[in-house]
């Protein structure tokens, strides 16, 4: 039986889709045969005739706009658009730490760009009738790591909600929208921490990738997932495969969250 996932000529927009598990869904996505835009704040100078790629600083509502009307410019119109986006930059030291400026940071981080990208470009899938939204949030709404990831983990919480009620919303005018949440996942910086947490307690990098797991409560799987891995399900989830999934979020961390 073919496994045609049905993606050749579908039109997607990346976000954060330079680097990592956002360059990995890009390649994921181009290699099914989709015409992929992908955004950053810096984009490579010499970019491949399969990738449109596209320079924003998505913090910003300005940024959002640019990027919506150069898509929609660039393609005609969007059928997929995954929300990869994410980080923090907040400091350690627990709820303390955390200034109104730390909070700020993390919702416009986490939650604006996707809220605004989705508004911006919903109306046009909303008219054809047909849409894949797929948010990228994090198992640390589940999970949060007090020390430092408080914030952050607020902020993707606030994400999936969102995604809940906008996927009851739109479904019913033809535009699915689901979750993936990631766990720990090796991107490069995830090895250059994992190797700075390995130096500092004089061991080497798979010592290093423990000192993460044991954090995290332990990871099953005894390995953090690949930015591939993560792109491969993305890339399921937005095919017409996936067609009766919506509203619901998919976890993806070698058991990590030690719930159902």
């Amino acid at each position: 039986m073919s496994f045609d996932l049905g993606l050749d000529g579908k039109r997607a927009l990346v976000t954060g889709g330079t680097k990592g598990t956002g360059a990995a869904v890009v390649q994921a996505l181009a290699d099914a045969g989709a015409r992929v835009a992908a955004t950053a704040r810096t984009v490579p100078e010499n970019g491949t005739g399969k990738i449109h790629y596209i320079a924003a600083d998505l913090l910003t509502a300005q940024g959002c706009a640019n990027v919506a009307k150069e898509v929609v410019h660039a393609f005609g119109g969007i059928d997929i658009l995954v929300n990869v986006l994410g980080g923090s930059s907040a400091p350690a030291g627990g709820f303390a730490a955390l200034t109104d400026e730390e909070w700020q940071k993390e919702i416009d981080h986490n939650l604006m760009p996707a809220v605004r990208l989705d508004r911006a470009l919903l109306p046009s899938m909303i008219a054809q009738n047909s849409g894949v939204i797929i948010h990228v949030t994090s198992i640390q709404h589940e999970l949060p790591l007090p020390e430092s990831t408080t914030a952050y983990a607020a902020a993707k919480a606030a994400l999936s909600t969102y995604s809940k009620s906008l996927s009851k919303e739109v479904t019913p005018k033809g535009v699915r929208v689901v979750r993936v949440s990631p766990g720990w996942i090796e991107t490069d910086a995830a090895v250059a921490l994992a190797e700075r947490l390995a130096r500092e307690a004089g061991t080497d990098y798979e010592g290093g990738k423990r000192i993460i797991m044991n954090s995290l409560g332990g990871i099953p799987l005894g390995r953090p997932a690949k930015p591939a891995e993560i792109a491969d399900l993305i890339t399921f989830l937005a095919s017409p495969r996936a067609g009766a999934i919506t509203g619901t979020e998919y976890v993806i961390d070698g058991g990590t969250v030690p719930t159902a």
